[in-house]
């Protein structure tokens, strides 16, 4: 045992396993969550600002972009699995921000649209979040977000054939 492991110090990453897959900071999942992190990490403090969660934001973003839409295509839109959406529309539920309305023409069905409210608060942190995005493709180049933008959504397209799961698989 080394002198340093013995008196207890931890030992560091300094030795590769062999694995037999791709090296781990190459996984694809990873760099996209990554990635996402760092954008994330851009919108979060005016979404703080405005009493938002990410969330949040994702749903009354897709309601703004919508009349109205049943729960469960708000939950595929919006990447959210149904208890968490549930405790979510509940919350902005209460803040007014949202409204809620029976399916006329089938009545187990709830139906959301964006309120008054919440369209007002979309306006208030629109530029910020606008400013931000100017922000990113400034650092970043206009261009290379474009392409990047595009080719995150042929990604999603070639993958989209081989159906969707919501099981996590080997990232």
């Amino acid at each position: 045992m080394s002198e340093t492991r013995a008196r207890g110090a931890r030992p560091t990453a300094k030795r590769m396993r062999q694995v037999p897959m791709r090296d781990f900071s190459q996984s694809l999942p990873m760099a996209l969550l990554r990635a996402r992190e760092a954008v994330m990490r851009q919108f979060r403090p005016s979404l703080r600002e405005h009493g938002l969660t990410e969330q949040q934001w994702r749903i009354l973003r897709a309601l703004a972009a919508v009349d109205a839409i049943e729960v469960t295509e708000l939950a595929r839109v919006a990447f959210l699995l149904g208890p968490s959406l549930s405790r979510i529309l509940r919350d902005l539920e209460a803040r007014g921000l949202i409204q809620r309305e029976v399916d006329t023409r089938d009545m187990r069905r709830g139906v959301l649209s964006i309120s008054t409210r919440g369209m007002k608060l979309i306006a208030q942190v629109a530029p910020g979040s606008e400013a931000i995005y100017a922000s990113i493709a400034s650092r970043y180049g206009v261009r290379k977000l474009a392409a990047l933008q595009k080719m995150l959504a042929e990604l999603e397209g070639s993958l989209a054939e081989f159906g969707e799961s919501e099981e996590a698989g080997d990232v």
